[in-house]
């Protein structure tokens, strides 16, 4: 079915939906809904920003490209925030390779217009610091996650955050998507997700997981799942 802009609203976007009013109508005559394609990248390292987006159903992932050509993906960006603004203050260069891990719609804004709405508009202004104080907090524990905690356990985190953002059982996640999320071989998520069925925890479909069985896999995971969702639940009002 072709996307159709006039079907999607601003609001499916939590920090667009968790804005005044009055705000959101400042806003609305700049934003513009796009369909944002799995793999595409928005941009590579180095590149200048142009456009803030606020991500509906997609989930962008920021990954870092070492000089060997190992790559690490540090960050994230679904329903519950935005990306394109916060590392572009200053420099206006993005960090590194923002890339479409689930396809999906969100609204973009140009990054002049975003930047204008954070000087004139203190309830924004506010809006988008407690969401940045959220992010620093989410890496602050995905760094130690990465370190401390198991592939299985990491895996059920990503499996479950995904799940949240996009409010679907069936999650368009591959096994070579999941290999790069999380660092690791291709074999060893073959392995994990294996386990997983086993345990009637999901059940793994072409391009795709089914997940059977949430309350097992919240189980299963890691404390930074529940921290991470406890930090954005205190510093960002939910509509």
């Amino acid at each position: 079915m072709p996307f159709s802009a006039s079907k999607v609203h601003h609001h499916r976007n939590r920090l667009l939906a968790a804005l005044e009013p009055e705000d959101l109508a400042y806003l609305e005559p700049y934003l513009e809904i796009v369909f944002l394609p799995k793999g595409t990248i928005l941009y590579e390292a180095g590149d200048p920003i142009r456009y803030t987006y606020f991500p509906h159903d997609a989930i962008v992932g920021l990954i870092n490209i070492m000089e060997e050509g190992q790559f690490v993906e540090v960050a994230s960006f679904g329903r519950e925030g935005l990306f394109g603004l916060i590392s572009a203050i200053v420099s206006r260069e993005a960090f590194g390779r923002y890339k479409v891990l689930v396809p999906g719609t969100a609204s973009r804004i140009s990054l002049d217009r975003m930047q204008d709405a954070l000087r004139t508009r203190p309830k924004v202004q506010r809006l988008v610091l407690s969401y940045s104080e959220a992010m620093l907090a989410q890496t602050f524990q995905t760094v130690s996650c990465n370190a401390i905690h198991t592939v299985e356990a990491r895996c059920c985190n990503w499996i479950l955050s995904t799940r949240d953002r996009i409010d679907e059982n069936i999650l368009p996640l591959t096994h070579a998507d999941l290999a790069e999320l999380l660092g690791v071989q291709r074999s060893t998520v073959s392995t994990v997700l294996r386990t997983f069925q086993m345990q009637g925890l999901i059940t793994q479909q072409r391009g795709g997981i089914i997940i059977a069985d949430r309350a097992g896999l919240e189980e299963m995971t890691c404390e930074c799942y529940g921290r991470i969702r406890r930090t954005f639940a205190r510093l960002l009002p939910m509509p």
